[in-house]
């Protein structure tokens, strides 16, 4: 039988002169939070990592986020977050099988202080169940990246968008008022009474293999919005022979932010392109935080 667990985190970063200082940065199981040195003045950098590698059906993650003031903090992963129907080597009892994995997770960032979430992929594998609910609030002159992507599952073993759901929902408010609200649901179907087929995740997100959403908001980001949306106006619409390898969209945010959607045949392909697209970031968190991210 599993045994689901709750785990819980806290990150709080001040700026005490040029320097990033977290007057908290704690975990407990299955979460773990490490921060490793970092050059950068003003920034800090944190790894989000789950024990054994990854959530089991039951599990239960919140993290809970406060930035200061003009501090800067980039949240990263260790690979991608793998959620489990059940741990490798254990069998599921039938009410573990019901039982979803979740992450909530909490943000603040105060007044020129800015947030960039740019962790690896999410990857669900067979038969799991995973909501991911994260909130986020600015003050009005904060910046934010926020970067949520998921895989179709592990491919080599025949896995390709065969897991039981998906859920996630991001929300962000500014001064306290919502500017945009993404939610995304991919949910494997069960058969009804009519016996009529019913079509699978597969078949109705085939070819790609990796879906991603982006959103860019606050001055220090603008450059790489406006680089973004003066690329998106030069595409143009014509007739293809087959799916693109890669499509993407833009959209625009109330108060000059924006929402980019990324569909991929493959994550790597995906995560090149995402490297390419904020190239711009590198000048605002430094080239070693930023090969950190997309190295």
């Amino acid at each position: 039988m599993t045994s689901a667990t709750a785990g819980r985190g806290r990150i709080c970063l001040a700026l005490h002169g040029s320097d990033a200082i977290f007057s908290e940065l704690s975990s407990t199981y299955p979460l773990k939070l490490l921060s490793p040195r970092n050059e950068r003045a003003g920034f800090a950098v944190v790894y989000m990592i789950t024990y054994g590698g990854g959530l089991v059906s039951g599990d239960s993650v919140s993290l809970s986020v406060d930035v200061g003031p003009r501090a800067n903090l980039v949240l990263l992963s260790q690979g991608s977050t793998k959620v489990f129907k059940f741990r490798p080597g254990q069998r599921a009892a039938s009410t573990d099988a019901l039982q979803v994995t979740t992450q909530r997770m909490e943000f603040s960032v105060a007044s020129g202080g800015a947030l960039f979430l740019l962790p690896d992929p999410v990857t669900c594998f067979r038969a799991a169940s995973y909501n991911q609910l994260q909130t986020f609030h600015l003050a009005p002159d904060a910046s934010l990246v926020l970067l949520d992507w998921v895989t179709s599952g592990r491919k080599s073993r025949g896995e390709d968008w065969v897991f039981a759901r998906y859920y996630s929902v991001n929300e962000v408010l500014v001064g306290g008022r919502r500017v945009a609200k993404d939610v995304m649901l991919l949910e494997n179907e069960d058969g009804d009474a009519s016996g009529l087929p019913v079509r699978t995740l597969a078949s109705k997100l085939a070819p790609y293999a990796c879906y991603a959403t982006l959103l860019l908001y606050g001055p220090q980001v603008q450059g790489v919005i406006s680089a973004l949306t003066e690329e998106y106006g030069r595409i143009s619409v014509f007739k293809t022979g087959g799916p693109a390898g890669l499509l993407w969209s833009l959209s625009a945010v109330e108060d000059g932010g924006a929402v980019v959607r990324v569909a991929g045949d493959e994550s790597e392909g995906v995560r090149r392109w995402l490297g390419e697209a904020l190239g711009g970031l590198e000048m605002v968190v430094g080239l070693e935080i930023f090969r950190r991210a997309f190295g």
